[in-house]
């Protein structure tokens, strides 16, 4: 894909000087179209969610994702890895809100030979965006779903020995054995084979002849905790579970348990495979003790300042007058809120970046914009780009940060991105 350059959705990152010359105020509105029109083809190809065209190259939100970043962290988090370990990357929930269909190629440009998703669906996207490394489905398959699984050569994840002798069925009119991962439950307390239900299937030699077991996986529960114990007593389990498998003469090329997080702290969980999600997009949850890869956030958050307004002392902000302003207070309003994924917990706390300065968000977050105190930015004008997630100057807001304002985690808050803001993708 064609790099892009460096955007505020359409706008330049760095702002004319505002000049009193009519022929410099025309040469700035030139500028700026020039740079709009430029982006047309890529916001029209980096949009997520079918939408109806539009005349406009200009987008006042965006995702910019920086395809860069995701090399730089796939080559950051190998350095971790044993001698043959190999990487298949979590890319379900849309790459954890960063696109899932450029985020799947981009890393098969790095090598990576695997991707992974909840989903059916979510597979099949991938397939119709004509990528055709293996896919592997970690969510449940139901029974309704096998023909789109074998249509679009999508690998399950069985979690429930129940499933085995129907799909078994379903596979025996196809011309090879078809592959499966097979899960087993060592202490997540979700989805998985129990020791004794995989004891049961082995012992008594009742997996389908029409089945491949390509691979064996579990899942830690707690491999980002400040203790190990947990841990260590689930790759006990697990390789409890290898040994009762081999020992009926399966050979299983692809053994995998850990995540990010997992496959830093505990070498020994590496085995043939593990499954980075959130460090490839530039975040980790190890414990301060433990040193993470050198890591670059991939996703930055971008919108537009709309309308400007002074408030006077003693008027009120938003919905329910949560915020009042105690001086002549000048605010922003922007065109983002909780159905772009922006928490509705933001609400008088946390803040966006603006001429590289921060502006507290002021009352409660609406469903399609958020109102920001510029009283204290000089110079703050319509169209000024605002930075909700990423770097502006010398000031950077992360997912972290907001995950601290509302009491989440950086996971949630790149997945809840909503799919109405469009993705930009650039290298560099």
């Amino acid at each position: 894909m064609r790099s892009s350059p460096k955007t505020s959705c359409g706008r330049p990152n760095k702002r004319p000087k505002s000049s009193p010359n009519n022929t410099d105020k025309r040469s700035t509105r030139s500028s700026r179209k020039r740079n709009r029109r430029s982006w047309k083809s890529e916001a029209q190809a980096s949009v997520l969610a079918p939408s109806v065209p539009t005349t406009s190259t200009f987008l006042p939100t965006c995702v910019s994702v920086d395809l860069s970043a995701l090399a730089h962290n796939v080559a950051q988090f190998r350095k971790v890895l044993s001698p043959g370990c190999d990487v298949l990357a979590v890319i379900k929930a849309n790459a954890y809100g960063h696109g899932s269909v450029q985020t799947a190629k981009a890393l098969i440009r790095q090598g990576v030979s695997r991707v992974a998703v909840v989903s059916i669906e979510e597979g099949v996207t991938l397939r119709q965006a004509g990528i055709n490394a293996p896919i592997v489905i970690l969510g449940p398959v139901f029974h309704e779903q096998f023909t789109d699984l074998f249509t679009h050569q999508l690998t399950p994840v069985v979690s429930d020995a129940a499933i085995l002798p129907a799909l078994g069925q379903a596979a025996s009119s196809l011309p090879s054995p078809y592959p499966i991962h097979l899960k087993v439950e060592t202490g997540m307390g979700r989805l998985g084979l129990t020791h004794a239900e995989l004891v049961d299937l082995f012992s008594s030699r009742r997996f389908p002849h029409a089945l491949h077991l390509e691979g064996l996986m579990t899942h830690l529960a707690d491999a980002d905790g400040p203790a190990t114990d947990t841990t260590e007593e689930q790759l006990t389990r697990f390789r409890k579970a290898i040994e009762i498998v081999r020992a009926s003469g399966f050979r299983v090329p692809l053994i995998h348990a850990a995540n990010s997080a997992g496959a830093v702290r505990f070498p020994d969980a590496q085995f043939s495979l593990v499954r980075p999600g959130i460090m490839l997009y530039g975040y980790h949850t190890l414990p301060a003790s433990i040193a993470a890869p050198d890591l670059k956030p991939v996703l930055t958050l971008r919108t537009t300042i709309a309308q400007l307004r002074t408030v006077q002392a003693g008027h009120k902000v938003s919905y329910n007058g949560t915020f009042t302003a105690k001086t002549p207070t000048k605010i922003a309003i922007l065109p983002i809120g909780y159905a772009d994924g922006l928490s509705r917990h933001l609400s008088n706390r946390g803040s966006v970046l603006i001429r590289g300065q921060r502006a507290p968000i002021a009352g409660l977050v609406c469903m399609d914009m958020i109102m920001v105190d510029v009283t204290k930015i000089a110079g703050a004008s319509v169209g000024d780009e605002a930075v909700i997630i990423g770097r502006q100057g010398d000031e950077q807001i992360t997912a972290d940060d907001i995950a601290k304002w509302t009491g989440t985690i950086a996971y949630e808050v790149l997945c809840t991105i909503g799919p109405r803001v469009p993705r930009l993708y650039h290298e560099g």
